[in-house]
């Protein structure tokens, strides 16, 4: 089964110096068909203002995932990291027993626009945490490429969950598979272009839930990024 969400269906919130769309319930958006899937919290598709950016705020008991389209991002946290993320870097933060970052458009002319995920961690009260990967463009043309992993094994981000999340970019007659295990579901996001995936036409900003299948097929239909997260199955009644 495959349930497609257009982008036009996301929440969506211009503050000026942020225009942010919402795939699952956040902030002032709420709709509560949309409270995330399986372990997935938080999709938001954020464009920042030149100079503008988010001051200094708490998180905890979460697993945050960076992952920027254009432009540079200024990350500075309570453990003492910083630095600017740009297009093909991943950088994940475990926010656990609690921490305080801030980000900010790197750039006084450019807006900056990234998507910041959220995943419910495997287990509450983790140490806080940091780590960036750079994955090239060529390691994702035509390929599925591991980018987040609960191991982080092929250099991958280490995700504190049984998660693991591909990006691809496929370009007009190029075509990727990927298999789901027992128990098993998935997310796919189109960050940018058009794709199709297992035959239906998705743009920019849609998203897929993916259960109950056995093979995903993504096909490029132009030029298309695209990030899919193979998730746990979770039973109801259970803290996710």
């Amino acid at each position: 089964m495959i349930q497609l969400r257009k982008a036009g269906e996301r929440g969506h919130a211009n503050y000026g110096w942020l225009n942010s769309y919402h795939t699952f319930s956040f902030a002032d958006y709420f709709d509560p068909k949309q409270m995330g899937f399986s372990v997935l919290r938080v999709i938001n598709d954020d464009t920042v203002a030149p100079g503008a950016g988010f001051p200094t705020h708490p998180h905890r008991d979460m697993e945050i995932v960076s992952y920027v389209l254009e432009g540079g991002l200024e990350h500075k946290d309570s453990m003492g990291n910083g630095s600017v993320i740009r297009p093909g870097d991943v950088q994940r933060m475990t926010a656990g027993t609690g921490i305080t970052h801030s980000e900010y458009n790197a750039s006084n002319s450019e807006p900056v626009h990234f998507l910041q995920i959220w995943i419910l961690p495997d287990q509450a009260r983790l140490e806080p945490g940091y780590e960036q990967r750079v994955v090239e463009p060529a390691e994702r043309r035509g390929k599925l490429r591991l980018v987040g992993s609960p191991d982080g094994h092929d250099n991958s981000i280490t995700i504190h969950q049984d998660v693991n999340l591909y990006s691809t970019i496929l370009a007009e007659g190029e075509s990727v598979r990927h298999k789901l295990g027992v128990n098993r579901c998935a997310y796919a996001h189109v960050a940018r272009g058009e794709i199709k995936l297992n035959g239906s036409n998705m743009k920019a900003g849609d998203g897929a839930r993916i259960a109950d299948e056995d093979e995903i097929q993504l096909d490029g239909t132009g030029t298309g990024e695209v990030l899919l997260f193979d998730l746990p199955v979770i039973e109801a009644g259970s803290r996710h």
